[in-house]
Parts: structure tokens; sequence; C-alpha cells
């Protein structure tokens, strides 16, 4: 094999595959004496799992970085914009009961200074302008704005089969790339334990220098080939099954600006508004929900919340999956990216930033020739061990301060499955609030900001001030100032219906929503 990382051969396709394959090819010198050459396999054998996917603001800057323009994006990949979270019911299930995890961040104050002038509502609201834009189901944006930006901080929702479909034709597209549609049968060994080589049925033997194994939850190259076993997260996240349906919607209805998660006596149910339809799916543990149940728990909120729409009409589509990741993601000459990764339930979604977040890792640190790559895989499996726990950990603080006494929910709060890093937070955050000193890590997946939103939503009791002088003396006024912005936005901005609409005219309509 080469000592120079030249041949990058990504096996399978999806959002992952796809994905990889686009950053790679962005990122590669055209120039080069000996360019980089990107070789895609697809099983024409393996559906793709896509059943409407969320992500993170991170995704703005992925397509840019590919070369994608965002109003393209939008019409491909059937995409809304996404403004973080809504959580209903987790709390006590009582009216009222709502809380957001916006993704702009709070106002640039302490975070004891964020909390002396809040006593009741909602802490969302208090110290961020999106709550109320998202209220209005209203776009971060305005036409006339450049691409991917935007008054408020964002991501999108999208149809993930879509997404894979713009991903391939773009990257298709790009000098280097090759895309064979093929199974792969098996994969030869070089005699210093890398990947030579994969062979497939038709195409025969594709060799390659750095493998990505994209095969979602077959991970045929980083547990099939290599063996790297998979750690279980769920003794502390239960939830194990997920009934799926898609919604069809009036075409002039309310696009939600954000996730809705609404809870369950045995998990909750997902709600991802897109321009043509409304994905959603109630999550549950099987310990402690049939699928039966979980059935009529989703019919029931379906004719809560689609009038007009005979659940029985609508098919369920049943999603089976263990909370897990891979003790290693690079051994040898091989990276798993993905779901051969992991999974974790789709609380946050989390599923495409770690994607995100995993090329990016690769790309910045890329392995120009083979004698580096050991030093490259164990950097990179420390901090995606690190990264993995960190979302183990804050997926669990939604539902440890919970009320609700069904015995999922119980079960939830017991102090065994609570990993023991995040109940020494816990302790903290009752006399203190969370803050950047508690995630030490640089670019942590969770920042201090979202950890307040999740904690003061759920109703835990803000620790007394403290005995040191504010910060920011003006830090009323800044909360004041706050508010007014998000009277300003909720009469500024486009719906998202509008907004979205209006790219499905000519381009001088646009300018004009």
């Amino acid at each position: 094999m080469s000592e120079r990382i030249r041949r990058i051969v990504i096996v399978g396709g999806g959002t992952a595959g796809w994905l990889a394959a686009c950053r790679i090819a962005a990122a590669a010198d055209p120039h080069a004496t000996d360019p980089l050459t990107v070789t895609l396999i697809e099983s024409p054998d393996v559906p793709t799992i896509g059943v409407g996917e969320g992500t993170w603001p991170t995704m703005r800057g992925t397509l840019a970085k590919i070369g994608i323009d965002e109003a393209t994006f939008l019409r491909a990949a059937d995409a809304s914009f996404k403004q973080g979270s809504r959580f209903d019911g987790w709390r006590s299930g009582a009216p009222g009961d709502s809380y957001y995890h916006p993704f702009t961040a709070p106002a640039d104050l302490s975070p004891a200074d964020l909390l002396r002038d809040w006593q009741q509502g909602s802490f969302a609201a208090h110290v961020s302008a999106q709550p109320a834009v998202c209220d209005d189901h209203l776009a971060p944006r305005q036409p006339a704005m450049p691409p991917y930006a935007g008054a408020l901080n964002y991501g999108y929702h999208l149809d993930a089969g879509k997404l894979a479909e713009l991903l391939r034709d773009t990257a298709c597209a790009r000098p280097g790339v090759t895309h064979v549609r093929d199974h792969v049968t098996g994969v030869e060994a070089a005699s210093n334990g890398d990947i030579a080589a994969v062979v497939t049925r038709t195409a025969g033997r594709i060799a390659g220098d750095l493998f990505l194994d994209c095969t979602g939850h077959a991970a045929l190259l980083i547990g099939g080939h290599y063996g790297i076993g998979s750690i279980d997260r769920t003794d502390i996240l239960f939830n194990d099954r997920a009934l799926a349906v898609q919604v069809p919607v009036a075409p002039d209805s309310p696009i939600a600006s954000q996730t809705n998660a609404t809870a369950h006596d045995a998990g909750w149910i997902w709600d991802i508004g897109l321009p043509s339809r409304r994905g959603v799916g109630c999550v549950y543990a099987s310990t402690f929900a049939s699928d039966d149940e979980a059935a009529a728990t989703l019919a029931a909120y379906l004719r809560r919340t689609a009038a007009g729409v005979d659940p029985a009409s609508l098919s369920f589509r049943q999603l089976r999956f263990r909370s897990a990741h891979r003790e290693r993601f690079w051994q040898d000459n091989c990276l798993a990216i993905g779901l051969s990764a992991g999974f974790l339930e789709p609380l946050e979604a989390s599923a495409i930033v770690t994607i995100e977040l995993s090329l990016d890792a690769l790309l910045d640190g890329f392995p120009t020739d083979r004698s580096a790559m050991v030093l490259h895989a164990r950097r990179f499996n420390a901090l995606f061990r690190h990264r993995w726990d960190r979302i183990v950990d804050f997926l669990k603080l939604h539902y440890v301060l919970s009320e609700r006494e069904s015995p999922y929910w119980r079960a939830h709060r017991d102090p065994a499955s609570i990993p023991p890093a995040l109940g020494d937070l816990l302790a903290l955050w009752r006399t203190q609030p969370p803050s950047p000193a508690d995630f030490t890590q640089a670019n942590e997946i969770f920042p201090a900001a979202s950890h307040q939103y999740v904690l003061y939503g759920m109703g835990m009791t803000p620790p007394p001030p403290g005995l040191l002088r504010p910060d920011r003396p003006d830090a009323v006024a800044v909360l004041h100032h706050i508010r007014q912005r998000a009277r300003a936005l909720t009469s500024s901005l486009p719906t998202n219906r509008e907004y979205l609409t209006a790219l499905t005219r000519a381009p001088a309509e646009v300018a004009h929503v």
C-alpha cells in the first residue's frame, strides 16, 4: 500500500457517506501533483433509513464548505428552518408544561447575572428572543439576507433521503469522485493489519489508503472486519424502539420553527414540520410499553394534532435501535462515521452533527502519510469517546428532573441510572448555575447554555444569589433589550410558510416576501 494517503474509499452512502464524499472532495486540492481521489461504494441492496431529520446550526457551515447554495438546498431537501426544540409535558404533564431549548444562546451575561432578574415564567424567553419567534412559526431570516446568515441562530428540518440525493449529485460533479453501485462481499487485509481493499460483487477489488465505514448499523468494516465492539448505554437511556409516520399537511398550514418533543408515559413523540408533510415518531422503551400501546399513544397524539387525518389511514413504520457507540471509532486505516460509529435515541438531533464533527476532526488533522495515522487515530478516539459520553449525559439530563410518576419516568430518576459525572454536576448546579468552567473540553458538544435551558425549563430552583457583586451592573437593561428585540423580530420576520413558498416562485419574487 502507498504510504501517502491519497485514495479514500467510502463504503456506504446515505447521509454519512455522501456528506463525507462532499466534504473531502471540497477540501481536496485539485492542483496537487497527486490529488486525493474518493471512491464511494453504495450497495443497491441496502435502502437508507432516513425518516426525516433535524440538524444543528453546524449544517449551515457544512453546506457552505461543500458549495451548496442555501436556497437550492431548501428546495431539494424539502427542508425548513429549525430554531431549537420545544419540550411539552416533560416536567409533570400538566397543562402549560412546556419549555424551549433554542439555538440562540442567552444574552451575553454571566450565568449568575442571567438569573438575578428571573423569578418565574419561561427562562428561555427571559434570556432569548427566539422562543417568541418560534411561537409565531416565523423564519429566522429575511430572504434578502446573504445565504446562511440569520437574525437568529438556526439549523434545519429535512428529508434525509432527498438530502442524500442532493449530496450525491454534488459529490459526483466534482473531479476525483467515483460512485460505484455495488455490494461489498469481502475485505482484503494488508500484512500490517490495515485494510488493503474491499471486494465487490461486480467491480471486484477496490484498493484504498483510508477507508470510511459508513455502512450504518451493519458496520461492515469497523465491526464486521475489525470486530470492534460497542459500549451499551441502555442502562442510562432506556428507549429502544420508535414508530415513525409521515403526516400530510395542507399547502397553507403553518410550519413549526422547532422540533416538538412531547412526553408520554413510556417515552416521547417527535414532531418535525417540513413544507410538504410532518414527520412524527413515537419513541419508547419496550421494557415499559408494548408495540400496541405505543401505536395507540401515537394514534391518540395524531388525533389531537392532525385535524382531519385518520391515523388508521397512515402507515406506521417500526424502527428498532440500541443506544450504544463503538469502543473505538478509528482502527488502523478505517474510520467509522455515522451509524456505524454509534447511535443514541433521537433526542436533540445528535445523529447528523456527530457525522459533521467527525468529518471536521478528520479534515482538520488529515493524515497525509500512513506513519502518522496511529497518532491521528489515538487523538480522534479520545476526543469522540469524550463527546459520546457528554451526549449521553446531556440526553439523560432531560429525564432526571421530571416529576412524572409512571414507572418509566421513575426509573429514569433512579440514581443507579445516572452517570456519575452528571450526578456530580447536578449536585454542583443546585448551588451555582451551569457555567463554561463546568465544560473544559474545547468545542464542547453541548455548552453551559444548553444545560441552563434544560435545567431551568424542567423547573430546577435557581441557586440563591452569590456574595460577589454582579459582573454586569446593566444586566437588567440587557435583558429588557432582549424582550424589545423579540417584539421587533415578531413584527418583521416572515412566517416559515411564506418564506419557503416564495422559494418555489421566480427569483424576482423572492425578495418581496
